[in-house]
């Protein structure tokens, strides 16, 4: 290709996204990563893509909002285009209620998604018995239902991405220059580097079983993700690990998960655990994602940190960052997802 406006150092799910943002407005991109697509946490097996609870709203809940209202058409140009289902369906989530206060609550939340959701999408307390055998164990016997939650097959996302960046006459490459416009997306080793506590990895363990639910919603129990998906498995996850001493390894506390899925959601007690993965999530100190200037090397551009809501954020960041690379425009990143939120004091490191 001729020399590129835009060079994206990293294959995971926030680099292909604003890729592809920028493909789709005209200009030329090469993506680079010794790894391929998807080699670090985005090639995971979870593919939760669930909003924050629709209370205490913030900028924050807002864009997310905005970034699941998009997916739906933002993943279907994404296969039409490149010819990869990246296994995208929104069918929802159900989560248990377990005593009567959280049922309070839990029917509380429907008047603020009511308030915030724009109608697009739907908060209820339904009876368990509603979900027809695909539920966790509720023990009030009622379930939170909202119909914003959507499911995507990490790997199947990125691949779809990456063809779809190639078949719009992009580059993804193992090795590369820089050129033009460049963008660092390189996950937990990328936030680390800018040094001071800026962000760090944190480990991540689940599975993948054999269970065919394709056309159910997604589950929330015990504080593990169920996520069905499209090609007849079940991921369960995760582990949320600050201490570890090999990032890529699994043991008992994946055993654990397992074992707390088919607890409480007893259809897949002796299910067969067909992949066992772990890796490192880029989580910045602010928690959030990070879009904008990088605080470290001048001219560059950093879209980073999308701990645990990497997948269901990418859609707005992309556009966002795109507004930034080719419009020299920030107004679309709110203050919350700014690089100098996550800065210590002094700057970085």
């Amino acid at each position: 290709m001729t020399t590129p406006e835009v060079t994206v150092r990293g294959a995971g799910i926030f680099g292909l996204s604003v890729a592809w943002a920028c493909c789709r407005r005209g200009a030329r991109v090469r993506v680079i990563d010794p790894g391929g697509p998807g080699a670090g946490a985005s090639g995971g097996v979870v593919g939760a893509l669930a909003p924050h609870a629709p209370e205490g709203w913030n900028e924050l809940k807002a864009f997310q909002l905005d970034s699941l209202l998009m997916a739906e058409v933002f993943w279907a140009e994404v296969r039409d285009t490149g010819g990869i289902d990246p296994g995208y369906a929104r069918l929802g989530r159900l989560q248990p209620l377990a005593d009567a206060a959280a049922l309070a609550r839990a029917r509380e939340r429907a008047a603020g998604a009511a308030a915030h959701w724009q109608g697009r999408a739907g908060w209820e307390v339904i009876p368990a018995a509603e979900a027809r055998g695909w539920a966790p164990a509720s023990p009030t016997g009622w379930l939170v239902r909202d119909t914003l939650s959507a499911r995507l097959h990490p790997r199947r996302a990125c691949a779809a991405l990456a063809a779809a960046i190639v078949a719009r006459g992009g580059e993804v490459t193992a090795e590369g220059a820089d050129a033009g416009r460049v963008v660092r997306a390189t996950g937990a080793a990328g936030l680390a580097e800018i040094g001071g506590g800026f962000g760090t990895g944190v480990k991540g363990q689940a599975a993948l079983l054999n269970f065919d639910a394709r056309d159910r919603p997604q589950l929330y129990a015990e504080g593990l993700h169920v996520v069905p998906h499209v090609d007849g498995t079940v991921a369960v996850g995760s582990t949320t690990e600050r201490d570890y001493e090999d990032p890529a390894s699994t043991d008992e506390q994946l055993d654990e998960v397992i074992a707390r899925a088919a607890a409480a959601v007893p259809v897949l007690h002796g299910a067969r655990v067909m992949e066992r993965w772990a890796g490192l999530r880029p989580r910045a100190r602010s928690r959030a994602p990070v879009l904008g200037p990088h605080p470290a090397r001048p001219g560059q551009f950093i879209a980073n940190g999308g701990f645990k809501i990497g997948f269901g954020m990418a859609p707005k960041a992309a556009e966002a960052m795109a507004d930034l690379l080719l419009e020299g425009r920030e107004d679309a990143i709110p203050d919350a997802l700014r690089p100098e939120r996550s800065l210590p004091r002094g700057g970085a490191g």
